[in-house]
């Protein structure tokens, strides 16, 4: 699974320990919520909103400091991700560009 693939990166590659350093010791929580969020933001049901309310994803990661290498860490995960489930290469470009520009805003520290 996606989400899966997408933390196992975070969670095994060396080259990810700086943003594996902002997640709790256990990632369960955090698999289980880009799950849930990703559900409805594809379109299905609605999990992160029924559980936790409007998404609000920039005031969430506030707390976080996030610059580019931040950024640049979670996109390259997704896009390992991606390709660890052989999803469609048509599917996953407008996916990174999708969650790209989400990624991007969510910098709240300058570089």
């Amino acid at each position: 699974m996606l989400v899966d693939a997408f933390y196992d990166h975070m969670d095994l590659d060396p080259e990810f320990a700086g943003i594996r350093k902002l997640h709790p010791e256990t990632l369960d929580g955090s698999r289980d919520k880009l799950y849930w969020f990703l559900c409805g933001w594809m379109g299905g049901p609605n999990h992160y909103v029924d559980r936790f309310g409007h998404p609000r994803l920039r005031a969430r990661h506030m707390p976080f400091p996030i610059g580019s290498p931040e950024r640049d860490a979670w996109t390259a995960c997704m896009r390992l991700a991606l390709v660890d489930c052989e999803i469609d290469l048509k599917l996953a470009d407008w996916l990174m560009g999708q969650l790209s520009g989400t990624a991007d805003w969510m910098r709240n520290r300058a570089d």
